[in-house]
């Protein structure tokens, strides 16, 4: 029996996603998306997950969509906007939904969709060996996952349409210096580096960490005032929190904080 084309495994409180689909570059297929919804769902509902990290295996973090399906024109037409809206969307759609941190490891080569669905995570550890490329031109197809929105919030709008518009291939020195990626690390500590951080903002409040990233999404898509009510909503509900006592106790008392996610 074959291997799951997605890993799931649990780090303390950290979540790891693997995928796994080596032998065809961790292209895309209907039950890596299927798993890969799964898994999200699975450490958004588990309290004891804080972190989740999406890493692949082998040298290749995501080559996206399989090239001989679309040679063989498996994808046409309806068929193609079903797999995208049933399917790979559902993990964009997910991911929105998840207040949990997700951290990219990009251990390799993120190509077309496999860059779309580093740049949708939060953060991004990056190994010296990834190659970053938005390939979709070379097709003739269009960021069906999201490419198009992600980017050129991360970029700006120009250098977005340069990355799309030419499929040109960064490397991780690039990708660090136009902001895509987060760090960059030796290819051999990625995963131990990228550990490292999931527990570093793991070891935070809970749930701090998660209206954290609550509040920085919403400030984006919000006026001023707007989100300076939410924000205020959001404060009055921590400071009735165990964690937030606890840290301010622990503070003046020169300890190390226990926190509970309560």
């Amino acid at each position: 029996m074959s291997a799951p084309h997605m890993l799931y495994s649990r780090d303390e409180n950290v979540a790891v996603l693997t995928i796994n689909r080596p032998e065809a570059r961790n292209a895309f297929s209907p039950e890596m998306i299927r798993l890969w919804r799964e898994h999200l769902g699975e450490a958004r509902r588990d309290d004891g997950v804080t972190v989740i990290v999406v890493t692949g295996t082998g040298d290749t973090f995501c080559s996206g969509g399989d090239i001989r399906d679309m040679a063989e024109g498996k994808l046409r037409s309806w068929d193609m906007k079903r797999f995208l809206w049933e399917g790979v969307h559902r993990i964009i759609l997910t991911l929105e939904d998840l207040d949990k941190p997700v951290i990219a490891a990009i251990n390799g080569a993120a190509m077309g969709a496999g860059m779309d669905m580093a740049i949708m995570c939060d953060l991004r550890v990056c190994s010296d060996r990834a190659r970053l490329g938005e390939s979709y031109i070379q097709m003739g197809l269009i960021p069906g996952d999201g490419g198009a929105w992600f980017l050129p919030r991360l970029v700006g709008v120009s250098k977005a349409l340069e990355l799309l518009l030419t499929a040109d291939v960064i490397d991780a020195d690039e990708a660090l210096s136009l902001g895509i990626v987060n760090r960059v690390v030796p290819h051999e500590n990625l995963m131990e580096e990228t550990m490292k951080l999931a527990r570093r903002i793991a070891a935070k409040p809970p749930l701090a960490v998660r209206m954290m990233k609550r509040a920085v999404y919403q400030g984006t898509t919000s006026t001023l005032r707007s989100h300076l009510d939410y924000i205020s909503s959001q404060m009055g509900l921590l400071s009735e929190t165990a964690d937030h006592l606890e840290a301010a106790r622990a503070f003046l008392e020169k300890r190390k904080p226990v926190f509970r996610g309560k």
